[in-house]
């Protein structure tokens, strides 16, 4: 069995327009969303074309939008223990977002890094066959392939989330005035990788790359469908496309894949 902490194993879009979001993603991705039909939350779920799902949409409320809540996209990361994990982000100078959850599928709390990069822990009851998420994958089309953290503070965050999840250092590229790009892998998979905050970047934040499978047509997806790209489309290394975006709601997601 993979090892569970640390895993990526769920991403979440809150919108403030959840039919359009629907539309465009499915679009865009080739998912199905269905929407949420329980109140008060009505949250809705991702789904592959196989329909593995990997993820979630939350509608944002009018009190939520209050609070700050604005649309976006964020990664839920395994724990074996939920409270502990987040007592150690706590004692490392995080902050805890929301109060712990607690649903059939687990419980969960969404944190944020000591310089600004919100994501969620989840402690996931066990799941039947051998307990994987298909929500991840580096290979995978309609999988999330990429998780990059544009870092606040680059050395810290290092030490911060290998320490707090147990990722391994593989490599790293140099980009120049931009600083390094270090690989990051979980498991023996490579899941992402951080960078410097760049200046056009206004805070710390993860970054989430969704794989496709015709890169070409993903991209005029995003266009035709309001979108607008921040940068790209850019080859990377192993002949994948990227593009940066943000949807017709403001929530920024990347596009990875190859060239039909």
């Amino acid at each position: 069995m993979a090892k569970l902490h640390g895993a990526w194993i769920w991403y979440e879009v809150m919108t403030t327009d959840a039919p359009a979001a629907r539309a465009f993603y499915e679009s865009v991705v080739g998912w199905t969303i269905k929407e949420g039909t329980q109140p008060p939350i009505f949250y809705g779920h991702i789904a592959r074309a196989d329909g593995a799902e990997v993820g979630g949409m939350l509608p944002l409320t009018a009190e939520m939008q209050a609070m700050g809540a604005r649309p976006c996209w964020a990664g839920y990361i395994a724990v074996d223990d939920l409270s502990a994990t987040i007592a150690d982000i706590l004692t490392r100078g995080g902050r805890q977002l929301a109060p712990r959850f607690d649903i059939p599928e687990g419980s969960f709390a969404m944190m944020m890094d000591p310089w600004g990069a919100a994501f969620y822990l989840m402690q996931p009851v066990p799941m039947e066959g051998n307990g994987s998420s298909r929500a991840f994958s580096p290979t995978e089309a309609q999988s999330v392939g990429w998780n990059e953290l544009y870092a606040g503070d680059f050395e810290a965050a290092l030490t911060f989330y290998t320490q707090v999840f147990g990722w391994d250092l593989s490599g790293s590229m140099d980009m120049g005035d931009f600083g390094t790009y270090q690989f990051l892998s979980h498991d023996g998979v490579p899941i992402g990788a951080m960078m410097p905050k760049p200046p056009h970047v206004p805070m710390a934040c993860w970054n989430h790359y969704i794989r496709v499978s015709d890169f070409d047509a993903a991209h005029q997806a995003v266009l035709a469908g309001g979108g607008t790209v921040l940068h790209g489309p850019q080859e990377v290394p192993g002949g994948d496309w990227i593009i940066n975006a943000l949807d017709p709601q403001g929530a920024a997601f990347a596009i990875v894949g190859q060239k039909a």
